[in-house]
């Protein structure tokens, strides 16, 4: 994580994470649906002991996350955890962070300090508020901390449920240290609404080069947390493992049925893992030339459409369109 590594995407369990069948199957859930890491609450001995099963039957990597009693954390790295979320500020002084930071640094497990605008120190407030400005310097106290245990190997997060805020905090903590950081607008709410904060937020900060594992946090099923996520990487063009599938808005002129041809191709092709642009344009007014950097696409007519490859015309189509393009994007997988 970090260092030119690939942006990562996680997901956090809602399962009780003492009943080890039903958490294995959500984790499973969130790898098969592209989790790199999935995150687990470690709330008790229970949830602690649990953690060996977890780590043992779990396809990707775990993260413990830990709030106030350092010794889950302490139990959770010895039970094989790959990383542990904590807040530094709230486990009990500075002789339990070097305790823990001692353990960390016996099995090489990396630990991610964890602010929201919801938890920050007395000081702080105090002299910054509840403000982007305030969560960036409680998160390098936190840090400060664990650096004065002689242990750097962390990343860092800062997170609200504004999305401006957000974006604010993360601008000023990559200005201020190198960590790799771990981004996402906490608290977005509902699928739908969720998914659009996220997206902004993540978005703009991964536009701007900033964010090394991202999570987008909606209620419910995590399972859908995981599919936005690959989906922002995918659109600001940091993940590059599926089709991308462009079509027009469709107008007066349209005379296919572009939202059908969208749905049947998307269905058809869910499954490459080429980076390979289709496009389905309404009309032959502007579609080949507002789709010129396709690989393949569709542009319809009255009388059919035009089938073309980066803008240029392979043949016109009579007949059932989608199952022409279907049929090139076969041969274009097949041929490589």
């Amino acid at each position: 994580m970090g260092g030119g590594a690939p942006v990562s995407v996680q997901s956090m369990t809602n399962t009780d994470t003492r009943d080890v069948q039903a958490t294995l199957a959500q984790i499973r859930a969130l790898a098969s649906a592209g989790a790199d890491l999935v995150r687990v609450s470690v709330y008790d001995g229970e949830c602690a002991r649990a953690v060996r099963a977890l780590v043992d039957g779990s396809p990707v990597p775990l993260v413990a996350d830990i709030h106030f009693d350092h010794r889950l954390a302490i139990q959770a790295v010895e039970n094989g955890i790959a990383k542990v979320r904590i807040n530094p500020g709230n486990i009990g002084g500075e002789a339990r962070v070097r305790e823990l930071a001692d353990c960390l640094k016996m099995h090489h497990v990396p630990v991610r300090i964890g602010v929201n605008t919801g938890s920050l120190e007395k000081w702080v407030l105090e002299q910054h508020g509840r403000t982007p400005r305030g969560m960036v310097e409680s998160a390098l106290g936190h840090a400060r901390l664990l650096e004065d245990c002689g242990f750097d190997d962390i990343v860092i997060s800062v997170k609200a449920s504004s999305v401006r805020e957000t974006v604010e905090a993360n601008r000023l903590l990559r200005k201020a240290c190198a960590y790799p950081l771990h981004i996402g607008v906490t608290e977005a709410g509902e699928p739908g609404a969720g998914n659009i904060k996220s997206a902004i937020g993540i978005g703009s900060l991964l536009l701007d080069g900033i964010g090394d594992t991202i999570r987008v946090s909606l209620t419910g099923d995590p399972v859908p947390e995981v599919e936005a996520g690959l989906s922002i990487l995918r659109a600001v063009g940091l993940r590059r493992d599926a089709v991308d599938i462009v079509s027009c808005p469709t107008c007066g002129r349209t005379c296919i049925d572009v939202a059908g041809i969208v749905a049947r191709v998307r269905a058809e092709t869910a499954h490459l893992r080429t980076p390979l642009k289709i496009a389905v344009m309404g009309c032959v007014v502007n579609g080949p030339g507002e789709a010129l950097d396709a690989d393949i696409g569709i542009a319809g007519g009255k009388s059919g459409g035009a089938l073309f490859r980066h803008g240029q015309l392979l043949r016109t189509v009579r007949g059932d369109l989608a199952q022409a393009l279907l049929e090139e994007i076969r041969r274009m997988s097949e041929n490589g």
